[in-house]
């Protein structure tokens, strides 16, 4: 038995701060600011001015991808493209892989203002394959020696540009996959392996992973299940089917459907194919919608009827439009009183979907990372939203009409970091949230999301105990200085967060008996 003593944030429905909290077997088995005597001659850890809270949770990440990314080269701080072809010719000096992995370009930080080309990667990666990925995900520039391995697939989609390389909208889709498909299985595991202990050291404990991005079998999909299924050291994983096949879906016997790509409803700002109802300024053009209005509702329906959680990606407000109506279109058909379908991104907001989320109880997974993101920048988004861009993360407007709201990475695109995300809630300008509430969205509010809530996301009495340790107090920081703030433990079931080090296959294994 374990006792901490000091500021102990409870995310508990009145937001208390008690001065104690009592862990045994894993369990919180009090929260109090009166310490009973049965626990006065246990362990005691003096917090001082640190902070114990709920463990945190990334509502959304495309986790097997950003552990590939993670294990190749991050060119997101480079100030010029000269910089990001001296960065990849060194890697490739140094890596053995069979194909190159890039990943962070952005036109919008780097001094040239424009993407690397094909013609350029050659010069620095003649050899081998290479993908170079932009910082949105939705976008990549392969090399000759690449596109001549995908060039028949992808030839005749939307997005494919042979001279220059670049690979976007149905395209980049297509080389994504066949990437990803050329991973080796049991790197990607270890890799897995490693983005898993890197997001513990942000105090996460549960992640919200979007699976299915063209492997045999949908063998992704199984294998992360069966990731998330074989850990023991009490990281939780949930699983997000990317399709809208349902009857797939109910064959893995998995609860939830939905993510980015195949569910993915449009593309997104920084590459300017984000759904709008009105065109990117000075422009015709308005972005892309992948779907059909009655594709949508059809595939939320059975979806709905099936007992499925929904998730679906929607950025521009086009995309927000159809994926509110299309949700409300599945509950009028077949109401459920807790469904907890989700809408990913909702960047831009129209006011009739926030009245369809509010009346209908459809959650968000924001991501407040995207705010003063230097790979897309505030002049940039003035620049093609004019006055639109004032209206982007709407966080307190979402708050005060009663809306659901979990905070993730959508890593790659962004890498996890909970504290960054309180951070940005917080510093919002008219749209700031309390740092009440943004703990919240990153911690109880992220468990509810998968109806988690019951046992992880508050210190509350009868709840395993997965807490952080925090630096400092976040309800006793000034706004401005949250990002101040560090993780200094991750406590899973009452312990200190286990590395991953086993032998992947191992852990695979345990997970498919489990």
């Amino acid at each position: 038995m374990k006792v901490y003593e000091g500021a102990v944030l409870s995310c508990n429905e009145k937001d208390e701060v008690f001065r104690y909290l009592a862990e045994e077997g894993g369990k919180i088995v009090y929260v109090g600011n009166e310490l009973p005597e049965e626990y006065k001659n246990a362990e005691k850890i003096e917090l001082g001015e640190r902070a114990l809270v709920p463990s945190f949770v990334d509502s959304h990440i495309h986790f097997a991808s950003y552990a590939t990314f993670l294990a190749g080269l991050n060119v997101a701080d480079a100030k010029s493209n000269t910089e990001i072809l001296e960065n990849i010719r060194e890697f490739v000096k140094k890596c053995e892989d069979k194909m190159i992995i890039a990943f962070g370009a952005s036109p919008h930080s780097v001094e040239e203002k424009h993407f690397v080309t094909r013609k350029q990667l050659d010069e620095v990666c003649p050899e081998k394959p290479l993908f170079m990925v932009k910082y949105d995900g939705h976008t990549c520039v392969v090399n000759t020696k690449l596109l001549e391995k995908i060039r028949e697939k992808a030839k005749n989609l939307r997005g494919y540009h042979e001279e220059t390389g670049e690979m976007n909208q149905e395209a980049f889709f297509a080389v994504s996959d066949y990437v990803t498909n050329s991973v080796s299985i049991p790197k990607l595991l270890k890799n897995m392996q490693k983005a898993a202990d890197h997001m513990a050291s942000k105090g996460i404990g549960m992640i919200h992973t979007v699976s299915g991005v063209g492997f045999p079998l949908d063998m992704d999909v199984s294998m992360e299940n069966w990731f998330g299924k074989g850990l023991e050291n009490g990281l939780q994983l949930r699983v997000f089917f990317q399709t809208m096949d349902v009857n797939k879906v109910k064959k893995l016997k998995l609860p939830r459907i939905g993510g980015c790509f195949a569910t993915a409803l449009d593309g997104c700002f920084g590459s300017e194919d984000a759904g709008m109802l009105l065109p990117y300024e000075g422009t015709e053009n308005k972005g892309v919608i992948y779907y059909s209005d009655e594709k949508v509702a059809d595939f939320c329906k059975k979806a709905n009827r099936a007992g499925l959680q929904i998730e679906m990606h929607a950025i521009g407000d086009a995309a927000f439009d159809q994926a509110t109506k299309a949700l409300k279109a599945a509950l009028d058909d077949f109401p459920r009183e807790d469904h907890r379908h989700t809408i990913i991104h909702a960047c831009l907001p129209t006011e009739e979907g926030i009245r369809i989320c509010e009346e209908y109880k459809i959650g968000l997974a924001i991501q407040s990372a995207f705010i003063d993101w230097p790979q897309e920048p505030n002049d940039y988004l003035e620049r093609i939203l004019g006055e639109r861009a004032k209206k982007l993360n709407p966080f307190k407007t979402y708050a005060d009409h009663n809306i659901a709201m979990s905070v993730g990475s959508d890593g790659p695109c962004t890498d996890p970091d909970p504290i960054n995300w309180i951070y940005k809630i917080c510093n919002n300008g008219e749209e700031s949230l309390p740092v009440q509430k943004a703990l919240r969205m990153c911690t109880i509010d992220g468990y509810r999301q998968t109806f988690d809530e019951k046992e992880r996301g508050s210190l509350e009495a009868g709840k395993i105990a997965d807490m952080v340790i925090l630096s400092k107090n976040p309800f006793e920081t000034e706004p401005e200085k949250l990002n101040t703030i560090e993780v200094e433990k991750l406590l899973l079931r009452g312990e200190n967060y286990k590395s991953l080090s086993e032998n992947p296959i191992k852990q695979v294994l345990r997970g498919i008996f489990n």
